[in-house]
């Protein structure tokens, strides 16, 4: 990976979603990775969030790695103008190459898939397997009653606080990318997919 521009894993939905901010806010991530010259990490689908966010990097330039279960090659529509596009056996496969792949990870709104990938790549990071940064992207107040329900679970005793503080989130990208960046750029550690 070291000869790789900075990669960023971004998970996010296969849906639109309600709001016309959720899509805006994937192509603007779409469009400042581009932009800084990164390379987009994300499942490979051409729907939804994913679509979008994969076809604005790809139009400002950057280069974008998809990963994708067989099974999900028809149901996403995987996309067809890729730098790279895996296809490999199961969902485990999927986020591990996609983990394996990136400096940081970027959650945007997204339904149950993008929650579990958040969550297991958070219990990853607690648990040492890694030490890459995870950013939560808030569109329009999106993810506010998830915080809330983080602070209580912290509150009564099942997260600490610096569990909790291992996850960033902000409501712009510029900053957003930022902090990953700055925060990506220096860490130090091995990291221990192997062992998952």
């Amino acid at each position: 990976m070291s000869t790789e521009p900075f990669s960023l894993c971004v998970y996010c939905g296969s849906r639109r979603g309600a709001q016309a901010e959720f899509a805006e806010a994937a192509d603007a991530v779409g469009e400042e990775i581009g932009r800084r010259g990164w390379q987009l990490v994300y499942g490979g689908g051409q729907v939804g969030l994913m679509g979008i966010v994969a076809d604005a990097a790809l139009r400002h330039g950057a280069r974008v790695v998809g990963v994708i279960p067989r099974v999900l090659m028809e149901k996403e529509v995987g996309h067809a103008r890729l730098s790279e596009q895996h296809v490999v056996e199961t969902m485990h496969q999927r986020k591990h190459m996609m983990a394996q792949r990136a400096h940081a990870f970027l959650a945007l709104p997204g339904g149950i898939g993008t929650l579990e990938e958040l969550y297991e790549v958070w219990t990853w990071r607690q648990l040492g397997y890694h030490h890459k940064p995870i950013g939560l992207l808030n569109v329009s107040g999106f993810y506010d009653t998830l915080l809330g329900f983080m602070d209580q679970v912290r509150a009564q005793g099942f997260l600490g606080t610096e569990q909790l503080a291992l996850v960033h989130h902000h409501t712009q990208v510029a900053p957003m990318l930022d902090t990953l960046h700055r925060q990506a750029t220096g860490t130090s550690g091995s990291d221990n997919f192997s062992r998952i």
